[in-house]
């Protein structure tokens, strides 16, 4: 609810939070007044808004108003090398990979184009053998049009993963690491002590996983 939103912002900013994060588990761009959420955060001083998308529907329509509104960091999850991978894995569509490839470089061209401050980033998961070599590949068709990629593990947080891994023959490693080149232990959790995650709800979650509440 966007009432609930400017209320929950703004004591977020009161309380002295510095970065807010427009998105969580969903996709954020299935929401029409997003570009006014960013307006409102901007307005009311926080220094940082940024999001994540998985870029099927970020289209330039949908971008531009963002950037002019001020958002700090667009990045796009890019984690599938192809288009076949792309509907075997999101049981998706594989016309919205190569859309979601249009978009990126599509807002490249909105930001440069209109001098706009929004930093463009994408990030992959780090796999192994066949799949990394694939991936690679697929990253370099983006990568020109990108301020920054970054590599992430793949992790996972237990038993709700487990069925997918074996089926997928993936081995991901235990926790949040974050970053390849800038990992942490994941025990004790640092999201915890470092993030807070708001539910469309309105709760708050000390979990970046926990969607249920």
């Amino acid at each position: 609810d966007k009432d609930e939103f400017k209320r929950l912002a703004s004591e977020m900013r009161d309380a002295g939070v510095e970065e807010l994060g427009l998105f969580y588990i969903g996709e954020s761009f299935m929401v029409p007044w997003l570009a006014e959420a960013v307006q409102y955060a901007k307005d009311i001083g926080f220094p940082y808004v940024f999001l994540t998308t998985n870029g099927s529907l970020a289209s330039p329509e949908k971008v531009e108003p963002l950037m002019m509104a001020g958002l700090d960091s667009l990045k796009f999850s890019f984690n599938n090398s192809d288009a076949e991978q792309f509907r075997k894995i999101t049981r998706v569509a594989p016309r919205w990979f190569n859309k979601t490839i249009a978009n990126i470089k599509a807002a490249r061209k909105i930001r440069d184009a209109g001098g706009y401050k929004t930093k463009i980033y994408a990030s992959s998961i780090k796999y192994d053998g066949e799949q990394q070599a694939r991936m690679e590949v697929a990253v370099s068709e983006i990568l020109p049009y990108l301020d920054e990629h970054y590599w992430l593990p793949l992790y996972s947080f237990g038993a709700q993963a487990t069925d997918k891994e074996k089926e997928l023959g993936m081995k991901p490693g235990a926790g949040n690491p974050g970053r390849l080149g800038a990992m942490r232990t994941p025990l004790p959790c640092w999201a915890v002590f470092k993030e807070g995650h708001i539910t469309r709800e309105g709760k708050m979650s000390a979990c970046c996983f926990d969607s249920d509440n």
